[in-house]
């Protein structure tokens, strides 16, 4: 991501206010493209969607989309941090040449192991019309295709074509799904949906494939890489399924709503939490514009100058300047996230009346946004720690993460329903304690850390 940052950042210190806005806007989608195009296009179906067919098949559409997003990221992570720690090491030797390879391999691989899931779960437990259920595997299939894309689109930095793409490829979700409503109800909206993001899935492979000109060799040879880097494969599947183990747990409240195909939502619960994770976007936007770059050029100059044999003073300087850097940012992070949460907060009740959300919601969005604050700050800070290579750390925070949000939802569920919400936001809280701790630990002996913990011939 640092790559796309620079050339953002350049564009965001243009003399003029066009350039800075462009340059947090392709940064929003440098950093949740995919996640906030489907959320803009899903929301823009059910908006422009439910004029033309029944609410229990808009039901029924958004519930099948909502599983298909849950669970392709859920499944398709490991593969996910495998290719990305794969492509950062390819790009550091400057030998991309098996790019193509990897791409073609995550996707098989993964489509491998999630074959059987979606066809036990569509093919079985769910009732639906043949077209229905094939137009649903079809539709998880490329969704988990565009998340391991994505890795791949990280490292380019031609972010006004990419950013042209998402935007095509969403229109085109957007457009044929409400086209086709009208006329075939649910699988007209879901065919228009599928047919769109496979239209955005094409457009971006043929860009990661333009950008890597490289012939496909030796497919499966990268299967290798897991037991290399188990600890980021499990990482991925962890913090994946941590993301969405409070929606599971909320399916099975007093208050969820099960349709008569079968599937089981909470929806004021999800909708309220997917409002809540929209206040993170500006965040994450300048995470990618100003948080990563800066902090790369001082981790850059600290182990460029090892290498370069220079005396320990300097050594001490460049550590202190990587300390100096994200100290910065986290001040400039939490005012930023702070008041948009804040915002966020108070005007809540005009919100809801002008999107006609029902004030059930009201609650779990504004705790929600809370969770959200200590969520992202997580999140960044296990970014950062990522850098330093501390897998195994960052996997127990991440473990612990994922049971607090189930043990504390079921908790919160049992104490009624003033109360829903509370288990993701105190999981949140305590990840981002443990994440802090952690992050402070490593900062602190980074020398020590570098010289000595990692360095082979003195650990064994």
């Amino acid at each position: 991501m640092a790559g796309i940052g620079f050339e953002l950042r350049k564009l965001s210190r243009r003399d003029d206010l066009l350039g800075v806005v462009e340059g947090y806007a392709y940064s929003a989608i440098a950093s949740t493209g995919p996640w906030l195009f489907t959320i803009v296009a899903l929301s823009g179906v059910v908006m422009f969607g439910s004029r033309f067919i029944s609410a229990a098949d808009m039901a029924e559409f958004r519930l099948i989309i909502i599983y298909n997003f849950a669970f392709s990221l859920i499944v398709s992570a490991p593969m996910a941090m495998i290719s990305m720690r794969h492509l950062a090491d390819s790009i550091y030797v400057k030998n991309v040449s098996d790019a193509p390879s990897m791409l073609l391999t995550g996707i098989l691989f993964t489509f491998a192991i999630e074959i059987p899931l979606v066809l036990g779960f569509y093919g079985y437990y769910v009732q639906l019309p043949i077209t229905v259920r094939l137009l649903a595997m079809a539709n998880f299939f490329v969704v988990t295709a565009i998340w391991l894309t994505c890795v791949f689109l990280t490292a380019l930095k031609d972010y006004r074509r990419l950013s042209v793409t998402f935007v095509a490829g969403t229109g085109m979700a957007l457009a044929s799904a409400s086209a086709a409503a009208p006329f075939w109800g649910v699988t007209g909206i879901l065919t228009g949906f599928t047919a769109g993001l496979a239209l955005l899935l094409c457009l971006l492979i043929g860009r990661v494939l333009a950008e890597y000109p490289y012939r496909t060799l030796r497919v499966f040879r990268f299967t290798k890489l897991f037991r290399r880097y188990w600890e980021l494969a499990l990482s991925g599947l962890i913090y994946n399924l941590a993301i969405w183990i409070d929606k599971f747990v909320m399916w099975a409240s007093p208050q969820r709503s099960v349709l008569q195909n079968g599937m089981v939502s909470y929806p004021d619960y999800d909708s309220a939490m997917f409002l809540a994770y929209l206040t993170i976007v500006p965040a994450m936007a300048s995470f990618v514009l100003n948080v990563e770059t800066d902090f790369f050029e001082k981790y850059v100059a600290f182990y460029r100058d090892i290498q370069h044999h220079v005396n320990f003073g300097r050594i001490e300087q460049d550590h202190q300047s990587i300390i100096g850097s994200i100290l910065r940012a986290a001040r400039n992070f939490i005012v930023l996230q702070g008041t948009i949460s804040l915002v966020s907060i108070l005007l809540a009740p005009y919100l809801f009346t002008a999107l006609n959300i029902s004030f059930l919601q009201l609650g779990m969005f504004r705790i929600g946004v809370l969770g959200a604050f200590f969520h992202v700050m997580f999140l960044v800070m296990t970014i950062l720690l990522s850098y330093f290579d501390i897998r195994r750390m960052t996997l127990a925070i991440q473990t612990l993460f994922l049971v607090l949000n189930g043990i504390g939802t079921f908790a919160a569920m049992k104490f009624g329903f003033q109360f829903y919400g509370y288990g993701y936001f105190v999981a949140t809280i305590v990840a981002f304690a443990l994440t802090f701790l952690a992050m402070s630990r490593v900062l602190n002996r980074l020398p020590y850390q570098t010289f000595v913990l990692s360095n082979s011939s003195l650990t064994g």
